[in-house]
């Protein structure tokens, strides 16, 4: 299918977030005029939010990069052509590739939700031959990975609330309302939760602030940060003794229920109350509620992951789903069966691989997790001297001088870098240490079905939307340009794009006929003359749980009918995968893993901590996607990025509403604007992330004029760490708050 050239509409499915909502894209010759939700997308019905409504800002934005960049001697940078960035990259890179492991990667969220980097990241980082791999995942999501894979098997392929068909939706930790879902697409959270109310469901939201999505619940409870780990332990323990538990549904596969039951005996409301900071008759609401509801289910998301106790928290939504018989069935917690096929779907040989802790990091001895280092290893992989020493980098749509913690000690690495060479569209607070920038091309010029997101799909619908434009003479799509960096990597800079791909393409074509039970030639022949990730895409849908086999089952999926459907092809519901999904070494499900059980103890000990005078938390904004969109959308008001602090707090310490203040962790000191706000909790103080731009040699002046307070900074990632993933915790950060000044803003 040719792309479009003309003045047209076209369809997009979104790539900024886990939502992925259809839009309707007018161009004007190769300009972006308009964007529309699309009423017809047959997962998001017409919902879009602003980052989506703004795309058209986002690929005009004047700021952003549209040829090569190389750095001067004199530390600027000036724009080059595409064989002068390769050749110096070429001169430079070979280096550090000899010195097995000296050169990173760190990729971005952004790159997540493209094809480009779900198909070829991996051919970059074989040739680079590095372990040393990084990316936000390690920051926000991997206690809920871990979890998973210790009770399910797979890191990926993670339970989804079923939300349009619950009557009991418990969210822990998150705001959809603001964020529209995350490790969940479900476009439209606003409206689903309306509907699930207006059919006579529950809602309750477990949060320390009342937030746009707790002002909407049935029942807020206002939860001591950090704590949701004691408050599910309590839950569980009042669903036990008041036998509350329904053995008649949950599956055979199950494991160690009445272990689990026993291990709740220690944690009963009356003693978990106070450390949360709320009433024991209100856990024991809760646990009545979700137990005695026909169907119900637990959702957790940044605050609970983003914490010290992050995986016993995650590891406890799942084992309240499971003890009440809310697994695998309509309206608890299930399973994805993704068009292009994945982790949950692929047939496996026991007992696989737990992808956890395979190996461990130079410095502290940091355990790897899905193939990535935590984030916190960052900068002393770079700042400590030794062999194995990280001396160069390569960055792809990602920040981490504003996405890892302790932002200083991330920019001390980046200076101390021997090469750096990023793949971005800005020159932000990472890009400026760059050596050669190249830029990708327009969002519009890309093909896009979300290979990973639907994994987190909450029904089974499979779209795609062609690009809308074809590449310009100047452009160089993000596929060619890692294929370039591996060639490059691997000693064999002649070799060409298409050569490169075609052996990729070889590769992929047994795998996915062997899935499809036929021979390569027939899954060649099938792709015709498709290449890049659009070959690569055909092959996984073909191969996959609705594919056509290739010829086998005339009627499946393929690329060829998603074009010809572009607002989808609805599969239906989720349904029941067990035992079949599960990618355990039993193939069942331990409710009581060793390695979590082991960590209860400490949890226990934390009952008699004295509480901090303030913790602080992170917050969710509608129009930014961590630190990326500032200067295409910028905030309303500087006060999007003030600190937020209740009224009680606030008269304690003499603050009041404009107040200029200064933030302090243990790790750094920032300065925010203060806005006092009836919606948080007492003892508790809220920023949002991925501010703080405000370095030199910046080119993003919108977001420059308001550049916000950097979180980041207040982060420590040396000793204050979640313990069994070595994530940071970015939620419940012991801080101080004193005025600047008597000037008010």
């Amino acid at each position: 299918m040719s792309a479009l050239t003309e003045n047209t509409v076209g369809h997009r499915i979104c790539p900024l977030c886990e939502s992925t909502c259809g839009l309707l894209v007018e161009l004007e010759g190769r300009r972006v005029v308009g964007v529309s939700p699309n009423d017809d997308d047959l997962l998001s019905g017409g919902h879009s939010c602003a980052k989506g409504l703004g795309l058209g800002r986002i690929e005009g934005d004047p700021d952003r990069i549209r040829s090569p960049l190389l750095r001067t001697d004199t530390g600027g940078f000036r724009e080059a052509t595409w064989d002068e960035a390769f050749a110096e990259i070429n001169r430079r890179l070979p280096e550090f590739v000899a010195d097995a492991g000296s050169c990173a990667i760190y990729h971005g969220n952004p790159a997540a939700h493209h094809l480009d980097a779900t198909f070829y990241l991996g051919e970059l980082i074989s040739a680079l031959g590095t372990r040393n791999i990084y990316s936000p995942a390690s920051v926000d999501t991997w206690p809920k990975n871990l979890a998973h894979m210790l009770l399910y098997g797979g890191g990926l392929g993670l339970s989804l609330p079923d939300i349009d068909r619950t009557d009991y939706f418990l969210v822990l930790g998150s705001n959809p309302m603001v964020s529209n879902g995350s490790t969940v697409t479900a476009p439209g959270m606003e409206q689903r939760l309306r509907v699930l109310r207006e059919r006579g469901g529950t809602l309750v939201v477990v949060d320390p602030v009342r937030t746009r999505t707790a002002e909407v619940a049935d029942l807020h409870v206002p939860i001591r940060p950090g704590t949701d780990a004691l408050f599910l332990l309590g839950v569980l323990s009042a669903i036990a003794t008041e036998g509350l538990t329904r053995r008649d549904r949950v599956p055979e596969v199950v494991d160690g229920l009445d272990e689990m039951l026993t291990l709740t005996a220690d944690y009963e409301p009356d003693v978990v109350a106070t450390a949360c900071g709320i009433d024991a008759e209100l856990i024991r609401t809760v646990a009545r509620g979700f137990a005695g509801a026909p169907s119900a289910v637990a959702h957790s998301r940044i605050g609970t992951c983003m914490q010290e106790f992050g995986t016993l928290a995650n590891w406890l939504v799942e084992v309240l789903t499971i003890v009440t018989g809310n697994l695998d069935r309509p309206g608890g917690a299930m399973f994805s069966l993704p068009p292009a096929g994945g982790q949950n779907t692929w047939p496996v040989s026991r007992p696989p691989k737990l992808m956890f802790d395979r190996w461990r990091s130079r410095v502290r001895d940091l355990p790897e997790a899905m193939g990535e280092l935590p984030g916190v290893c960052f900068a002393e992989e770079i700042l400590t001297p030794g062999p194995g020493r990280t001396r160069a980098l390569i960055t792809l749509a990602g920040n981490p001088a504003r996405s890892l913690p302790n932002s200083a000690a991330i920019e001390r690495a980046l200076g101390a870098l021997d090469f750096m060479v990023s793949i971005d569209c800005y020159v932000n607070e990472t890009t400026r240490y760059a050596d050669v920038i190249l830029p990708p091309p327009p969002l519009v010029t890309r093909g896009h079905h979300d290979v990973t997101l639907a994994h987190f799909q909450i029904r089974n619908v499979a779209r795609y939307t062609p690009p809308l434009l074809d590449l310009a003479d100047d452009e160089r799509a993000e596929w060619q340009i890692l294929l370039r960096l591996a060639a490059i990597a691997k000693g064999t800079p002649e070799r060409t794009v298409e050569e490169i791909d075609d052996d990729v393409a070889v590769i992929a074509t047994r795998r996915a006929a062997k899935l499809a039970g036929c021979e390569p030639a027939a899954a060649a022949i099938a792709t015709g003359s498709r290449r890049g990730p659009l070959r690569l895409l055909d092959l996984r849908l073909r191969s996959g749980p609705y594919g056509d086999r290739f010829g086998l089952e005339p009627a499946g999926l393929t690329l060829e009918l998603l074009e010809q459907n572009p607002d989808g092809i609805d599969h239906g519901p989720l349904t029941p995968r067990l035992p079949e999904v599960l990618r355990t070494p039993d193939g069942r499900v331990n409710l009581v893993p060793p390695m979590i059980t082991a960590d209860l103890p400490r949890l226990r000990a934390s009952m008699a901590r004295p509480v901090d005078n303030l913790l602080l938390i992170n917050r969710r904004q509608r129009r930014g996607m961590n630190s990326w969109l500032h200067n295409a959308l910028p905030q309303p008001d500087g006060g999007q990025c003030a600190l937020m602090m209740d009224p009680h707090d606030a008269a304690m310490r003499g603050l009041v509403d404009g107040d200029r203040v200064a933030v302090t962790s243990s790790t750094n000191t920032v300065h925010a604007e203060l806005r006092v706000d009836a919606a948080m909790r007492t003892g508790v103080v809220s920023m949002p992330h991925g501010w703080g731009h405000s370095a030199p040699g910046l080119r993003t002046p919108r977001s420059e004029a308001v550049p916000g307070s950097n979180y980041n900074a207040l982060v420590d990632d040396s000793t204050e760490l979640e313990a069994l993933t070595s994530s940071p915790i970015f939620n419940g950060v012991p801080v101080s708050v004193t005025r600047l000044s008597e000037e008010r803003s």
